[in-house]
């Protein structure tokens, strides 16, 4: 169905090519106020006349793009959901995310060219460990 239908569309796309006679005349020509009248009539009929024989060309049925389109879902349904699983289970199964390791860091990961702009400068700002210990010596200092 899908590739009979897609040869009709290039096939008739081919013959729309070939037979399309463009021509760069948009206005009537000069001449008596009833000849432009008469000729830019025309002028519309055939614009009408050809934009009705590329829909003619094109036209799928309804019932058609529907079940296009119903197949398009369950072929996404049935390739996105067994994706997601399989990806949530590798990520929850097989691997381990790396973590920052327990105790003091090398000094050259701890480089502060300026002081962080909150009450303790050298935290950063989802370290809580570093807060508490920071906020025990500003308690402790303050007493």
């Amino acid at each position: 169905m899908y590739s009979a239908r897609s040869q009709l569309t290039r096939t008739a796309s081919r013959a729309f090519q070939r037979n399309q006679n463009r021509s760069a005349q948009t206005i009537p020509r000069f001449g008596t106020e009833e000849q432009m009248k008469k000729e830019a009539i025309e002028h519309l009929k055939a614009r009408i006349s050809k934009q009705k024989e590329i829909e003619q060309a094109k036209h799928v049925p309804h019932s058609e793009e529907v079940a296009e389109m119903n197949k398009w879902i369950k072929i996404s349904v049935l390739v996105a959901a067994p994706v997601c699983v399989l990806t949530v289970a590798k990520d929850l199964l097989l691997v381990e995310h790396a973590h920052r390791k327990e105790g003091p860091e090398p000094d050259y990961m701890r480089i502060r060219n300026k002081e962080f702009p909150w009450e303790c400068e050298d935290c950063e700002l989802f370290n809580s460990e570093c807060w508490k210990q920071c906020r025990a010596e500003k308690a402790a200092g303050g007493n």
